[in-house]
């Protein structure tokens, strides 16, 4: 199971070369709502030409928004959130303005389809009578590998405030109207967060940690 620490392919990697590929097999799989081929997908993928390809966007912002969507929804969901990103982010592509701020772009959408997957998981979840014991978080070269754990225990907004600003990149007025309140209440949910991160994540925590 991955987790954030877990170095994300970058844009030159295989397999965000390919990344087109991945969001080809998302749009397939929704054949039976939108009777949409492989052939057509891949058409409909790659005629989306306004500014830059669109493949080329999933290349640049994709390892940003799955950092996002693990920093929120965590290794488990992230990538369904990451893939109903990019599919929401495809229909609208064309309408964007051509001076918008893509990743800010992307990341506003990771936060809604975010909210999604948890309303779906907690709807699918089904209770147990004992929850197994969690083994304790690796350490390798003195990173803690469960950083999702030291995220989880944030709270809701801290943990958003902390992924939209260090890992998105939006500033805190943009934050803001995501999550609600002004922008000095989301950068002082992001502050928060990430001194207590610095208090539970082991070594000190940096921005650089969450990369």
């Amino acid at each position: 199971m991955s987790d954030l620490s877990t170095p994300v392919q970058k844009p030159g990697d295989k397999s965000l070369e390919r990344a087109d590929e991945r969001l080809l097999g998302a749009l397939v799989r929704r054949r039976s709502r939108g009777a949409i081929s492989r052939s057509g997908a891949r058409r409909r993928l790659h005629n989306v030409t306004v500014r830059e390809p669109f493949e080329n966007v999933v290349a640049t912002h994709g390892a940003t928004v799955l950092r996002v969507c693990r920093a929120v929804v965590g290794p488990v969901d992230a990538d369904d959130a990451w893939a109903e990103t990019f599919l929401a982010a495809l229909r609208a592509y064309p309408e964007l303005p051509v001076d918008a701020n893509v990743e800010a772009w992307l990341v506003t959408i990771a936060h809604r389809k975010a909210i999604d997957v948890v309303r779906a998981a907690a709807r699918r979840a089904v209770p147990v009578e004992r929850l197994p014991d969690r083994p304790a978080g690796q350490v390798t070269d003195g990173r803690d590998l469960d950083l999702w754990t030291a995220l989880a225990r944030l709270p809701t907004k801290q943990r958003q405030a902390v992924a939209y600003h260090h890992l998105g990149g939006l500033p805190y007025l943009e934050i803001a109207a995501l999550l609600g309140g002004s922008a000095d209440a989301a950068r002082r949910a992001a502050a928060d967060g990430i001194a207590t991160l610095r208090r539970t994540y082991g070594a000190p925590a940096t921005t650089g940690d969450l990369r």
